[in-house]
C-alpha cells in the first residue's frame, strides 16, 4: 500500500454502514469521512445536518437501527407537543436529536464553521474518525419534479419521494469551496485510497462532487478512487436510487452507477449478483457481497474495498516502473 490515510465520501445510512466497517479496521487517525451537506436545511428555525448526524450517530454506536435514522435512545415529547399545538411535524425530531440541532444552530449563529461544530460533537460523543462536511459553505440539493422545483427534504421526507424527478441542481455549489482539510488529505503522500461509499449517487455523492474544484482535486490525487455500488440486482438497498435512475432515463443497475461516475473512478466494487454487468464497467471491477446486514459484513466489505484499492495502487506502481 502507498500509505495509511483513507478518505471516504458518504451520504447517510448506506454510506454510514461502510464507514463503520472502515472504522473497525483502520486507526481513527487514518479515516476521514466526508459528509454530504446537500441534505442540510433549516427547519423550525434550526440548522439540520441529516447525513453528518447519521454518520456521527453510527460511528458513536448511537444509531437507531429500528427506525433506520436518528438516535437509538430517543424519546418524542417534543414532537408530541408540537403536533398537539398544530405545528409543522412532518420532519420528526427526537428529544435527544433536537439538542444537537439547537446547539449547532446556536454556534453557527455565533460564527463557528459547521466543520468545527461537527468535529466537537463527534469528540464529545466518542467518535474516533474525523467526520468532515464537504464544505463549510451553503450548498442545497434541489430537485425539479412533476410538481415543480422542490427542496430536498420536501421531496425526501414530506412527500416521501413520490414526485417524479426530472433534474437535479446543487444550489451554492459553484460558490462553495472544498474544506481545506479535505484538499490537504487528497494531496497527502500517505493517502491510501478514496472510497465512494454505497450512497445514492444523485443526492448523496454528487452534491459532494459538485463543490467547485472537487472533481479536479479527486482526479489529481495519486491514490486510487474506488466506489461501491448502491444497487444490487437492479434494486437499491434503501432509498429512492433505483426510482430516480428510472425517472432520469437510466437503467437501474450497478453498471449504470459506475457509468454515472465516469472517469472519476479507478475501481468499482459491485455485488456478486451483478457479475454479468462487469463487462459493462470501465474501471477495474471487484465482485463481493455488498449488502452489509451485520457488523461483520460491514468489516468484511471494508477489507475487500481496501484490498481492491491496494491492488490498483500496486498495479499503477508496476506500470510506472515498466
Amino acid at each position: 500500500m502507498s500509505g495509511d490515510l483513507v478518505v471516504a465520501l458518504s451520504g447517510g445510512i448506506g454510506g454510514a454502514k461502510l464507514a463503520l466497517g472502515l472504522s473497525w479496521i483502520l486507526r481513527a487517525d487514518d479515516l476521514l469521512v466526508v459528509a454530504n451537506v446537500g441534505d442540510d436545511f433549516e427547519h423550525l428555525g434550526l440548522h439540520i445536518s441529516p447525513d453528518a448526524d447519521t454518520l456521527m450517530y453510527t460511528l458513536a454506536g448511537l444509531d437507531n437501527t429500528k427506525l433506520g435514522w436518528g438516535r437509538r435512545d430517543e424519546t418524542w415529547s417534543f414532537m408530541e407537543t408540537l403536533t398537539a399545538l398544530g405545528g409543522e411535524d412532518w420532519f420528526r425530531l427526537g428529544d435527544r436529536d433536537l439538542a444537537i440541532h439547537v446547539e449547532r444552530t446556536r454556534r453557527l449563529r455565533r460564527g463557528e464553521p459547521l466543520s468545527v461544530i461537527t468535529a466537537d460533537f463527534c469528540r464529545r460523543l466518542g467518535v474516533g474518525p474525523r467526520v468532515l462536511p464537504a464544505t463549510d459553505d451553503p450548498l442545497r440539493t434541489k430537485l425539479r419534479t412533476d410538481e415543480g422545483w422542490l427542496d430536498f427534504q420536501d421531496y425526501f421526507v414530506r412527500l416521501q419521494c413520490r414526485p417524479v424527478v426530472r433534474e437535479l441542481a446543487f444550489e451554492g455549489a459553484d460558490a462553495a469551496s472544498p474544506h481545506p482539510e479535505l484538499l490537504a488529505a487528497l494531496r497527502d503522500e500517505q493517502l491510501r485510497a478514496v472510497i465512494v461509499c454505497p450512497s445514492n449517487p444523485f443526492i448523496s455523492v454528487e452534491p459532494i462532487l459538485a463543490v467547485a474544484g472537487m472533481r479536479e482535486a479527486l482526479s489529481a490525487c495519486a491514490a486510487p478512487v474506488i466506489a461501491v455500488s448502491p444497487i444490487i440486482g437492479g434494486r437499491a438497498v434503501k432509498g429512492p436510487t433505483a426510482k430516480m435512475m428510472t425517472e432520469l432515463g437510466m437503467k437501474p443497475s450497478a453498471a449504470a452507477v459506475a457509468q454515472r461516475y465516469g472517469d472519476l473512478l479507478d475501481g468499482y466494487v459491485m455485488d456478486n449478483a451483478d457479475a454479468d454487468e462487469a463487462a459493462l464497467v470501465a474501471p477495474r471491477v471487484t465482485l463481493a457481497p455488498t449488502l452489509m446486514t451485520t457488523l461483520a459484513e460491514r468489516e468484511e466489505l471494508a477489507r475487500v474495498v481496501l484490498g481492491a484499492a491496494d491492488a490498483l495502487a500496486s498495479l499503477n506502481r508496476a506500470q510506472n516502473f515498466a
